[in-house]
């Protein structure tokens, strides 16, 4: 039978559309440190590499909006101090991305996902403007790098590092989102170099396509009206369930 060119499974958009819009919302800066919800949910219906190929695309398009809504609101210096471990993240995760088998992809995930719901409970006792160690920078940003590559959960090691330094909201959203839109653009070559650009893949991004100023244009809306707790709640909630599914 030939393959489909579009995927057509309603448990697939079931999983899918709530996902990039909660990943939106997110990354507008209302809850960015709510993590993203993408690949997990769509790793319960399909396998964890299609599920990156086809989230790449709609995560590069949040990334050009949200860039336009929080340019240069970032700390470049930080950026900078960032940007070389992320890097090296990628080029090991791109080693690493036809090794694994789709089933310890989805228990890297799962891990990945449990690893960030518990650093947001203990994180409640961080000391406030903590700095990290250049050790520690680089170990968490190639961490990042590293998990962004393989299933865009570069979240977890990110959120790390970050959320210590108790910068304030806005330096932090805006830095989260440039720190990932490079990321995410460095990986569109490996991505096509490892064949997960595929014409079904790309095809259903383009059907997902308009989830991405959609969500955005939410997290914005609700970042200036109300708390971020109750929407965390809904999305760790969420992510827990799903982090258990996958392990």
């Amino acid at each position: 039978m030939a393959k489909r060119l579009l995927i057509t499974d309603p448990w697939f958009y079931a999983l899918a559309i709530p996902a990039f819009l909660l990943t939106g919302i997110s990354k507008g800066g209302f809850a960015s440190g709510a993590g993203n919800t993408g690949v997990p949910l769509m790793s319960l219906a399909i396998p964890v590499p299609q599920a990156a190929g086809i989230a790449l695309p709609v995560l590069c398009a949040m990334d050009l909006v949200a860039l336009r809504a929080w340019w240069r609101r970032w700390d470049p210096a930080l950026l900078r101090a960032l940007l070389p471990g992320a890097t090296l993240g990628i080029a090991l995760g791109w080693a690493a991305f036809g090794f694994l088998p789709d089933g310890a992809v989805k228990l890297l995930v799962g891990g990945l996902t449990l690893l960030f719901l518990l650093r947001t409970v203990l994180s409640r006792g961080d000391a406030a403007g903590a700095a990290p160690s250049a050790a520690r920078r680089w170990l968490l940003s190639a961490g990042s790098g590293f998990s962004s590559f393989i299933a865009h959960a570069g979240g977890p090691p990110m959120a790390m590092l970050l959320f210590p330094m108790r910068m304030p909201r806005a330096t932090l959203s805006a830095t989260t989102v440039a720190f990932f839109a490079t990321v995410n653009f460095a990986k569109l070559l490996p991505y096509g170099a490892l064949g997960v650009l595929s014409a079904q893949n790309l095809l259903t991004s383009l059907v997902l396509l308009p989830l991405a100023p959609l969500g955005i244009r939410l997290g914005i809306w609700l970042a200036s009206r109300l708390s971020d707790r109750a929407f965390y709640r809904v999305v760790h909630v969420l992510l827990l369930g799903t982090s258990l599914q996958l392990i």
